[in-house]
């Protein structure tokens, strides 16, 4: 690699913008392109957390009915207020049309922890 950056460096002393355009796509190519054991550079979209309480604020999905074969949908809800008296929560919709909100059973909630979201670590006792 050194010998790269010696003709990178010759090219920018004789013309310098060829040198700095061959730096620029050196650089982008070397930080895409790791030596050794290689793994796939993604970032996971949401993690579910089932056994963590509902709380306001959180990010939620609505889970399928019990005993359903149907798929869980994939939409974020965020937790506005909680009843603890009915043991429901209303729900406004993330990321969609505005105004589009539910009344759910907190039994049938799943706290969602996105990327780069922060998780405090904790006992939660029941």
């Amino acid at each position: 690699m050194s010998r790269l950056t010696d003709l990178i460096a010759h090219a920018k002393s004789t013309d310098n913008q060829l040198g700095t355009d061959l730096e620029r796509e050196f650089k982008a190519l070397s930080s895409r392109l790791a030596f050794g054991l290689n793994f796939e550079r993604h970032r996971p979209e949401a993690v579910e957390l089932p056994q963590r309480p509902v709380r306001r604020a959180d990010k939620v999905r609505v889970l399928p009915p019990r005993g359903s074969t149907a798929k869980c949908d994939k939409r974020l809800w965020l937790v506005k207020t909680i009843h603890k008296n009915k043991k429901t929560a209303d729900l406004e919709l993330l990321d969609g049309a505005i105004g589009e909100t539910q009344s759910v059973a907190l039994d049938d909630l799943v706290v969602v922890a996105e990327f780069r979201d922060t998780i405090y670590p904790g006992l939660f006792l029941r």
